[in-house]
């Protein structure tokens, strides 16, 4: 059964041994940020504090920090199922299943994929305890300051629910959101992200309000959703249900129109004025540097609604790896079968926690013809928020993308610099502080495969030196006699 909130989500965790309850006082300026760096780096468990100071609402952190957390959050004991099951619905799309039995099975899976769209309920936890109008204050949510030259608080955790102005296309997002006052926080909506499309269009309409809704909290699945890279008609809460396979349980808003999930822990609903804008940051990023001060859209709350004893889940970021790169490292894996029906000649993919998702791609190939590798480059670079990666790194087939010390050794021995090196210009995430000008700047492609006849190469390329299996079967069973 799929899990049906953050509490049942905790409790599994505490279960397995993968939860630590602290029962001292923890400050939520700078301390917990502390605790779960140390977490993280260390493969440490999810933290829950049951005493935070000033605030009555207990903080978890860390629920998504290993790769086997990220996994029993989304119902599988190994992310690499989940990448099963959507490559078989893939499958499914590319042409009818032949044979009876297949058919059968092909027809459960369509039923399932339909019954994973959400489902408007007419209550849910989340409104147990609803605060509207001048009663709105975000001082009870315990917020985290993360770093020393942190602006303030953030929410760091959220779900921004939106609708496009145009289409009605609904749109979750995870942005972080500054805490200014009692009823306004900052909304770092990127340029390139779907909330912004939204705001840009809001702008165009000349529009003098849109509604926001955050949700907090809900089943862990759905917190995740958020995080995702889907393709502006995507609906996360459908994908959430899709993977959960179950249906996402929302219900309507009290002051906005627009539907949150049932079992969040909080809920902020408000509204943008489009042209507003207030310095939002600095922020200690994921990139391991502090993103400067910039104008951002400003969120108005109007209501506030949460259960009765809620708690309040949030995250850090800072350099790599933090709890961000498991939650990221799972959309990879489950992208990667919709990546290969785009580009059938993918192997596989790597977006190494070092990189900070947008500066570094490794992908292997089957190499076929002259400029394969430069034509999976460009193709990268022209799909979706892939446009924003940095650097990319192809490799052959049979080369291990996960292992940094095998693809090192590949690219330092199989580059001709003058020739393997491949540069462009586009777009550039908003976080990079390396180009001249903001969100701008080059690119570099590294062609790092085998050269042959077909890439013009007149002299033979060498093989690799492989033992022999024979004798490595010989050693295997002789181990023992050598005294090892």
């Amino acid at each position: 059964m799929p899990l049906k909130d953050l509490r049942e989500f905790i409790s599994l965790l505490e279960d397995r041994g993968e939860l630590k309850r602290i029962s001292v006082p923890v400050a939520t300026e700078l301390e917990m940020t502390e605790l779960a760096d140390r977490a993280v780096k260390s493969g440490g468990p999810a933290m829950l504090f049951e005493n935070v100071q000033g605030h009555e609402t207990p903080v978890v952190i860390n629920l998504f920090g290993t790769h086997q957390r990220m996994a029993w959050a989304l119902g599988v004991d190994d992310i690499e199922d989940l990448t099963a099951r959507l490559m078989k619905l893939l499958d499914l799309a590319q042409g009818p299943p032949s044979g009876v039995m297949g058919k059968v099975r092909a027809l459960g899976d369509i039923l399932g994929v339909a019954r994973s769209q959400p489902k408007v309920v007419r209550r849910g936890p989340c409104q147990e305890v609803v605060v509207l109008g001048d009663d709105v204050d975000l001082g009870i949510l315990p917020t985290i300051r993360c770093w020393p030259g942190d602006a303030g608080p953030y929410i760091t955790l959220p779900l921004v629910v939106s609708r496009d102005p145009e289409s009605g296309r609904r749109n979750v997002g995870m942005y972080r959101m500054q805490v200014y006052d009692r009823s306004t926080t900052g909304m770092h909506w990127q340029t390139h992200k779907g909330g912004a499309q939204h705001y840009r269009t809001g702008e165009q309409r000349r529009l003098d309000r849109m509604d926001v809704a955050v949700a907090i909290g809900g089943d862990p699945t759905t917190m995740w959703s958020g995080s995702m890279p889907l393709p502006p008609d995507m609906d996360e809460f459908a994908v959430a249900g899709l993977i959960r396979q179950d249906p996402v349980e929302l219900v309507k808003c009290k002051t906005v129109d627009l539907e949150v999930p049932a079992q969040a822990e909080y809920v902020l609903e408000g509204y943008v004025v489009p042209g507003e804008l207030r310095a939002e940051g600095p922020f200690g990023d994921h990139t391991g540097y502090y993103s400067p001060a910039e104008d951002y859209p400003v969120f108005h709350v109007t209501a506030i609604t949460h259960r009765r004893e809620p708690i309040y889940p949030t995250t850090m970021v800072g350099r790599p790896p933090t709890e961000d790169f498991f939650m990221g490292k799972a959309a990879e894996r489950i992208m990667l079968p919709a990546l290969r029906m785009a580009l059938p000649e993918i192997v596989d993919m790597n977006m190494p926690a070092e990189g900070a998702f947008h500066n570094l791609l490794i992908v292997s190939m089957h190499k076929q013809y002259p400029g394969h590798a430069r034509k999976v480059m460009n193709a990268l670079w022209g799909m979706g928020l892939l446009m924003l990666t940095k650097t990319i790194i192809v490799v052959d087939h049979n080369v291990d993308v996960h292992n940094p010390s095998e693809v090192a050794w590949r690219v330092t021995a199989n580059i001709n610099p003058e020739t393997d090196m491949v540069f462009s210009d586009g777009p550039i995430d908003d976080l990079d502080h390396a180009t001249p000008v903001p969100k701008f700047g080059s690119k570099m492609g590294i062609d790092a495969t085998a050269k042959g006849a077909m890439d013009g190469r007149t002299r033979p390329w060498p093989e690799d030196i492989v033992m022999s299996q024979e004798i490595k079967d010989l050693v295997t069973r002789r181990w023992k006699e050598y005294g090892f």
